[in-house]
C-alpha cells in the first residue's frame, strides 16, 4: 500500500468516525433534551448549544465526504452539448476555481480562528472558547481541497468517474482499479 493510499484511508476512517459519534451524539443529546422538557418540566440550558455546534461540525464533515463522492450538487446538463473532451476539461477547470476558493477560505478563516479571534469570545451556556467552534472551517475546506484533488486524480489519471456514488460503489470500483493495475 503507497504513502497516499494508507494516508487517504486514515483520513477516511477520521471522518467516518466523527461523522457518526457526532450525529450520534448530537440526536441522543436532542432526544434527552426532549424527554427531559417534556416528561420532567426540565430543560437542559446547555444541550441545545453543543448539539448546534455539533451539527455545525456533522455538515461541514459530510461536505468533505460528499467532495469524496462527488456527490456535491453542480450543474452538469450543460455537458451534454459538449464533445466528451471539453466536459471533462471544463469540469477540471471549474474544480481548479474550486480549489482556488478553498485555498483562499482555508487561508482566511485560519488566519481568524488563530490571529483575530479573540480568546475571550465565549459560548454562551457551555462557557468555552468560541475558537474550538470555528476550528472547522479550515480543518473541513482543507479537507475538502485533499477530497477534490483526490476526485480529479482518480478521474483525470485513473480514468475512473465518480460521478454517481449512488448507482456505482465507489469504493469497490477504486479497489478493482488498484487491483487491475497491480496485475498488469
Amino acid at each position: 500500500m503507497t504513502i497516499g493510499k494508507l494516508l487517504f484511508k486514515i483520513i477516511d476512517n477520521i471522518e467516518n468516525v466523527i461523522c457518526r459519534t457526532l450525529l450520534a451524539s448530537f440526536v441522543i443529546l436532542l432526544f434527552i433534551q426532549i424527554v427531559s422538557r417534556q416528561v420532567f418540566n426540565y430543560s437542559i440550558s446547555w444541550s441545545e448549544e453543543l448539539s448546534t455546534y455539533m451539527f455545525v461540525w456533522f455538515v461541514y464533515f459530510g461536505a468533505s465526504y460528499a467532495t469524496k463522492l462527488a456527490a456535491h450538487n453542480r450543474v452538469t446538463f450543460q455537458f451534454k452539448f459538449f464533445p466528451p473532451v471539453v466536459a471533462v476539461i471544463s469540469e477540471a477547470i471549474a474544480d481548479l476555481i474550486w480549489v482556488c476558493f478553498n485555498g483562499y477560505f482555508v487561508f482566511l478563516s485560519y488566519d481568524f480562528v488563530f490571529n483575530k479571534m479573540n480568546l475571550f469570545w465565549k459560548s454562551q451556556t457551555l462557557g468555552f472558547p468560541m475558537k474550538y467552534v470555528y476550528m472547522i472551517l479550515p480543518i473541513a475546506f482543507a479537507l475538502m481541497t485533499l477530497r477534490i484533488l483526490q476526485v480529479n486524480y482518480y478521474k483525470l489519471v485513473k480514468g475512473i468517474d465518480i460521478r454517481d456514488p449512488e448507482s456505482l460503489e465507489v469504493e469497490k470500483l477504486i479497489e478493482s482499479s488498484d487491483q487491475q493495475n497491480k496485475s498488469s
